[in-house]
């Protein structure tokens, strides 16, 4: 029996354009979906480069006006890849378009923005989700699943941070392609928005609400020259963030994460410990879960390190033999399937844009404790 077609349309043809666009490439190679994915057209402002992504991946059309996109009759989802400042009116657009809507993280640059985006999805009806990948990397999963299966018992600690060191050099500029998440305008916020979000999603979607948050934050280097303007500018971002948190369980948390990390370029990792257990995950190494049982034997107790690619653990099943890995793209193969699958029974297990919205909440509160140097009820 043939399938319908959900037709594509992408807008934004950079890092995570690329990345999107391959999941759609691979998803139904993989998983038994219940729609045939066609990419129909992809959308930037410079002609000459988003043909070139679209010879690229295979998609049929370009448009160099998003609006134009949204008003095709031949879309049926859309995919926002740019900048936070253009979530808003893009996904609302498209909502009121009957668009389902893929939109990248963070949901918006405020609260208040991700609200009206909630309302209008939720109105429209419209299957949605945002980009919070690293729930779909198999380890992590069944990181979830442990938890949910109450084999740590009581929950203590969360702990998470996400490291990186590229913006340390005085030389690097703000605002414009490539940097535009050193332009607060464009971004909403810094290391906050942009990658303790991340840490921020999987910590509730594992380890559910935060009751309560006290951060600090830290701008190192003070202004930079703005690519738009060729001057230099106040930084308003946030270089650097820690926090503590409550969560509604009662475990306490510790939440790090900065550009100035030298030697670190993408380190993210997370470690939970209940009263009967503990388990903890590194992205460098993502397809390994370690893993702590107090009751196993006290002679041969101790950290085990378990590889997550046998058919019986998340998603590996679809993938290959046990022993060989999967990689950070196969994350968004896996929300693409999910995202799918769950559009055709109209049973989303998230993240939806309320969903998002809740990481967005937390953010907020971050960063108004760090303003006010006090604690903030969520």
């Amino acid at each position: 029996m043939s399938k319908q077609d959900l037709r594509i349309g992408m807008i934004g043809y950079g890092f995570m354009g690329r990345t999107h666009s391959n999941a759609y490439c691979k998803a139904g190679n993989f998983f038994d979906l219940p729609y045939n994915v066609v990419l129909k057209a992809a959308c930037g402002r410079d002609a000459e480069k988003v043909q070139t992504f679209a010879d690229n991946w295979g998609y049929e059309s370009i448009e160099t006006d998003w609006r134009a996109l949204v008003a095709r009759d031949d879309i049926d989802a859309v995919d926002i890849c740019v900048p936070n400042n253009l979530h808003k009116e893009i996904a609302i657009a498209c909502a009121e378009a009957g668009k389902w809507v893929l939109c990248e993280k963070p949901l918006a640059l405020t609260v208040e923005e991700g609200e009206e985006m909630c309302e209008a999805i939720e109105k429209a009806g419209v299957p949605n989700t945002v980009w919070y990948n690293y729930r779909r990397v198999p380890a992590v999963t069944l990181a979830k699943e442990i938890v949910d299966s109450g084999k740590l018992g009581r929950i203590f600690h969360y702990r998470a941070n996400f490291l990186q060191d590229w913006t340390i050099s005085e030389d690097v500029p703000q605002g414009g392609a490539a940097v535009w998440r050193l332009d607060a305008e464009a971004a909403g916020s810094g290391v906050t928005g942009d990658l303790l979000a991340h840490c921020i999603d999987t910590a509730i979607w594992i380890n559910g609400p935060m009751v309560e948050v006290s951060a600090m934050t830290e701008t190192f280097i003070k202004e930079r020259v703005h690519q738009d303007t060729g001057k230099k500018q106040e930084v308003k971002i946030d270089d650097a963030c820690a926090f503590l948190a409550r969560f509604e369980n009662g475990s306490m948390a510790i939440f790090e994460s900065t550009r100035y990390a030298r030697g670190h370029k993408a380190l993210y990792t997370f470690e939970i410990n209940g009263e009967n257990a503990s388990i903890a995950w590194d992205l460098h190494d993502l397809h390994r879960l370690q893993y702590f049982d107090h009751s196993d034997d006290s002679r041969v107790r101790g950290w085990r390190n378990v590889h997550v690619t046998d058919g019986d653990q998340p998603y590996m099943g679809n993938w290959w033999v046990p022993g060989l890995q999967i990689g950070y793209e196969h994350t968004f193969v896996h929300q693409v399937a999910d995202f799918l699958m769950q559009a055709e029974s109209g049973n989303f297990t998230g993240p939806t844009f309320r969903d998002a919205l809740e990481t967005q909440k937390i953010c907020e509160a971050v960063l108004e404790s760090a303003k006010t140097r006090q604690w903030v009820s969520l």
